[in-house]
């Protein structure tokens, strides 16, 4: 074993910033379905709309850091390997088999990872906002203007933003599955909170490797 300096500090501040948003969402969420009582209705609403506007926020940064770091190649799709990782998760996870890609600094995410965040980000996390944005303006036309919402897109667009957010739900609960994977089972969580991952030296090749080293 050897440890490599994975994760960046702004990395891991937002991933568990943005880990937080989304479960107090859920939570909110849940409680403006009628799922749940913890803050009250009205309440809940607030609190909802304003983590919705802090998770805005924090992925305006977070996409101003991919770009000018020049880490968003690590979400670039690629094939090699696919077939391999699939069947690690299938099978060879519960028969201790060595990983068949190799994390680093320039490649940090096996192939399916890199499938799953890149339609997160491009297909599920816009279709959330945009749809939360659209509800959020439609609840309140008197404090901005809006006028032109028909009353009966209403329903579609509550429906949209549900499905949106019980998909980001469905990977949170993947995720946390998967993080005990590692090689113990705080393995993954300890390297997100220190930056320093524990390489096996017996593991496969990076699944792809960035053009150029990444800040």
């Amino acid at each position: 074993m050897r440890r490599e300096y994975i994760y960046k500090g702004f990395e891991r501040v937002w991933h568990w910033t943005q880990a937080g948003l989304i479960l107090f969402l859920a939570l909110t969420g849940f409680e403006i379905h009628g799922s749940l009582a913890f803050f009250g209705f009205e309440q809940a609403v607030a609190y909802h709309r304003n983590a919705a506007w802090a998770l805005l926020v924090l992925i305006a940064f977070a996409i101003f850091w991919h770009l000018t770091t020049g880490e968003w190649r690590q979400y670039l799709p690629t094939i090699e390997n696919l077939r391999a990782q699939a069947e690690y998760y299938v099978v060879g996870v519960f028969r201790n088999a060595p990983h068949p890609t190799r994390k680093t600094a320039l490649s940090k995410l096996n192939p399916l990872q890199r499938l799953v965040y890149l339609a997160l980000k491009i297909l599920v996390i816009p279709v959330i906002a945009t749809s939360g944005l659209l509800y959020m303006f439609y609840r309140y036309p008197q404090q901005h203007g809006i006028e032109a919402l028909n009353v009966s897109g209403l329903t579609t667009i509550a429906v949209v933003h549900t499905a949106g957010a019980f998909l980001l739900l469905a990977f949170l609960i993947g995720h946390l599955y998967l993080i005990t994977t590692g090689r113990r089972l705080w393995s993954n969580l300890k390297a997100m909170l220190t930056g320093w991952e524990e390489i096996a030296e017996d593991a496969g090749p990076p699944a792809a490797v960035a053009e150029k080293e990444v800040a």
